[in-house]
């Protein structure tokens, strides 16, 4: 908890130096690493620099108003007229205009026009004397940001300029300060031996304070660096308990334990098919929570969502965690059942994935759910395009199971593409990435045209991904998998600080393939590198996006299930 304590201190320091929650820092001493807190703090200063342009033709009767924005701390700029006020736009930067409609010469439209012209994106607020609806419709058609009728009061002027000009700081200060309390909760969790729920809850939490908080590098630093601390302590709790897991499900307990990928279908597909309506089991291969959330303000208008978590099984990698699903069994029992399927792919991780159809046939028979099934996989965009022109007639089947690629293939592209790495250099830029997919892809076509039938839609994912940011050296030889978060051979030397060792398999569900077969399983967000060439790969597979490991990201999965508000 050392660590744990540091962070704390970290965090606490950010805000004791952050004027809006402590007054003054004079007198601290700054040294290099209080950098990002001295633009953390100039960023929340920032609406004391705001520089105001007011056009009027009577700007000398505006003086009070003008005059209580300064002692505000607004900087106001004034001219007379609309060329001036062009020609000011073209000289300087400014946050806000205030614009007079009625204005002689250049009327306040025209100059809305010219303005608009040069700097698309600067906020005006009209300010008439006319209620006209026309000039009204005509100036929120040119993208006006407010409008005020005249006579204006001092105070709507202040409430204008803090609604459009400060809501970002003061948006900041509260995700801020929510963060700060967040923090010593969440700390303290770590030393109250969570279960498996309360670490669905810490995940929730680091997810929500990561997707709100915005701009402020330093405070951004101290949330990854609880991340990490709550990713080492996760990968503990997993190592201490997945073997009492494993050994529950083959004692066919579910009691103190989570859903685990075997399960899904058999929890929360199973129970929706004989009710009258289709299913469609969506498996969006390599999707996190928070690319999940990232899309789901799209579908909230159209329906209800409930909204549920399992965890994956290990290695949280698509040969054995999506394998599960569809077999709805751990990977030891399907390696022996499908012996030929397994072995036959044995020195092809790739391939293991070839017979999900027939072991979703052959899991639903077990369970006596009769059905009319189809399994689509979608890799390509013409996959993608076929299965949404093919929707109304897939609304005659019972249960339609779709895999989709797409996101799995991004995770992939970015590590292989200095491009896609440069337009996703961080966690909010990669779900920014997801979201833009999303948004034009055959998937959101084909849940629209569902929405509009009266059927179930459930959407999940066999495994998350993480940023490889840390090395871990490992020794094994030639017959060693090849994936960088996990590895499966004999004789394998790491260091235990950074994976999970499994000298065992079956202890986790997992096949022996070979005699004295181990695998290891990189925690937190290690990838393994062999000694030979050891920088040449450090820096080539650095910051790139992997799964199979342990973490909070690859393992704890959302399950949605959503029909259609009809």
């Amino acid at each position: 908890m050392a660590r744990t304590r540091r962070l704390f201190k970290r965090l606490h320091e950010l805000f004791r130096q952050t004027p809006s929650m402590a007054g003054s820092s004079k007198g601290i001493r700054h040294t290099h690493s209080d950098h990002r807190l001295r633009t953390a703090n100039s960023d929340l200063k920032q609406h004391t620099m705001d520089h105001i342009l007011w056009v009027d033709d009577e700007i000398e009767l505006l003086e009070p108003h003008i005059m209580m924005l300064e002692q505000k701390g607004y900087h106001v700029t004034r001219v007379s007229n609309g060329r001036d006020a062009v020609d000011r736009v073209k000289s300087r930067r400014f946050d806000l205009v205030f614009l007079d409609e009625q204005m002689p010469g250049m009327n306040g439209l025209e100059t809305l026009a010219e303005i608009k012209n040069l700097m698309p994106d600067l906020q005006v607020v009209m300010v008439t004397k006319s209620e006209a609806e026309h000039i009204m419709d005509e100036a929120i058609g040119s993208q006006i940001s407010d409008y005020l009728i005249k006579p204006v009061h001092p105070k709507q002027i202040l409430l204008t300029c803090k609604r459009l000009l400060e809501k970002q700081r003061i948006r900041g200060e509260r995700i801020s300060k929510d963060y700060l309390q967040s923090f010593g909760e969440i700390s303290a969790a770590f030393s109250q031996s969570p279960n498996w729920e309360d670490w669905v809850d810490i995940y929730l939490r680091l997810v929500k304070a990561d997707r709100e908080m915005e701009g402020d590098d330093g405070l951004r630093q101290v949330l990854a660096d609880q991340q990490r601390e709550a990713n080492r302590e996760f990968g503990r709790f997993i190592e201490e308990v997945y073997p009492g897991w494993v050994d529950s499900v083959k004692q066919r307990s579910t009691s103190g334990r989570p859903t685990l990928s075997h399960e899904v279908i058999s929890r929360f597909v199973i129970p929706q098919l004989g009710k009258g309506r289709p299913v469609f089991f969506f498996v969006i291969d390599c999707m996190r929570y928070d690319q999940w959330l990232e899309i789901e303000h799209l579908l909230y208008p159209k329906f209800k969502m409930d909204k549920e978590f399992y965890y994956s099984i290990l290695p949280t990698a698509t040969p054995y965690s999506r394998n599960a699903i569809f077999s709805g069994l751990l990977p030891d029992e399907l390696a022996r059942r499908y012996a030929k399927w397994w072995n036959d792919a044995a020195d092809d991780e790739h391939s293991k994935n070839r017979h999900e159809e027939e072991l979703l046939a052959d899991l639903l028979k077990r369970k006596g759910a009769s059905c009319r099934m189809q399994y689509k996989k979608v890799v390509r965009a013409a996959d993608g395009r076929s299965v949404g022109q093919a929707i109304p007639n897939m609304l005659e089947n019972d249960l339609n199971a779709i895999v989709v690629n797409f996101v799995d293939n991004l995770a992939h592209g970015r590590s292989d593409s200095a491009i896609l790495k440069e337009i996703s250099p961080d966690e909010r830029a990669y779900r920014a990435l997801t979201l833009t997919w999303f948004e034009h892809s055959w998937l959101y076509e084909a849940i629209q045209t569902l929405a509009r039938q009266d059927c179930t839609i459930i959407i999940t994912t066999d495994h998350g991904v993480i940023r490889a940011l840390h090395p871990s050296k490992v020794i094994g030889d030639r017959e060693t998998s090849t994936s960088l978060r996990y590895k499966v051979g004999r004789n394998l030397k790491c260091d235990t600080r950074q994976a999970i060792h499994v000298k065992e398999p079956e202890t986790y569900g997992l096949p022996g393939v070979k005699l004295n077969t181990h695998y290891i399983i990189a925690r937190e967000d290690y990838y393994f590198v062999y000694p030979t060439n050891y920088n040449h790969y450090v820096n080539y597979y650095r910051d790139t996006m992997q799964h199979g490991g342990v973490s909070m990201e690859e393992v704890i999965l959302p399950v949605i299930t959503m029909k259609p508000i009809v």
